[in-house]
């Protein structure tokens, strides 16, 4: 059993496979028009702090060549083009894309298939992403293979936190009151049920840490942000 499959089992509604593909297209599609005003109101505003971190934590010169993999709408890459790099942003989602708010050039791409040159990009960010691939191995592997050499990877997710108080907190807002939001706010209740849940694809800390090393990154960290409910990795190809 793959470790993705040992913690798909805490929640067996998940989607999996092929299916989840289909699923979390489908959903980002409808959301797409809502997603940034209900992005904002879920993280309480912070999400800005936590996109302008990501970019800090390339710790690359201005001028780098960086891919946004699941952009979205396009709020990395606008950060991106701000610390002066020069961002492709990368969806699956026909409907993000189309209600992209950015400059940077955009791309439909399968993140674990991109169609970009080996050791072509300086860095990779990804933004609340993770949980919706379908394999992270491959995934990770991806980004190992467009790097150059010393290139950096840096990507912003949700996270289980640890303390048992901050995490029932955690569990009524996200698991509680967001579907709530979402249900009134876009209309699409589903989708904001699934977006909690889904942080049950992701390994535990060390095993994704440890995955990340094995896909051929250096200097892998890991920091929990807001009570460990949010977390950035980050490593550096070899």
């Amino acid at each position: 059993m793959t470790v993705l499959e040992r913690h798909e089992r805490r929640d067996h509604t998940l989607p999996r496979g092929d299916q989840k593909a289909a699923v979390v297209e489908a959903m980002f599609d409808r959301v797409a028009p809502r997603y940034d005003r209900l992005n904002r109101i879920i993280s309480l505003g912070l999400d800005r702090r936590w996109r302008r971190r990501t970019v800090r934590a390339l710790h690359l010169p201005a001028g780098s060549t960086v891919l946004d993999l699941a952009c979205g709408t396009g709020d990395l890459c606008n950060d991106l083009v701000t610390a002066g790099h020069r961002p492709i942003g990368v969806d699956f989602s026909a409907g993000m894309l189309a209600n992209a708010h950015t400059d940077a050039s955009l791309l439909r791409a399968d993140a674990t298939r991109l169609p970009v040159p080996s050791r072509s990009v300086d860095g990779i960010v990804c933004g609340f992403a993770l949980r919706n691939f379908v394999s992270l191995d491959e995934f990770f592997h991806e980004c190992a293979r467009v790097l150059r050499p010393a290139g950096r990877m840096v990507s912003l997710d949700a996270a289980e936190p640890t303390n048992a108080v901050i995490r029932a907190g955690n569990h009524v807002w996200f698991r509680g009151i967001v579907p709530w939001i979402g249900a009134r706010l876009s209309s699409d209740a589903d989708a904001y049920r699934y977006l909690p849940q889904s942080t049950a694809y992701l390994p535990p800390p060390g095993e994704l840490v440890a995955l990340i090393e094995g896909c051929g990154f250096t200097a892998v960290h890991r920091t929990p942000m807001l009570g460990g409910s949010v977390q950035l990795l980050s490593g550096t190809i070899r």
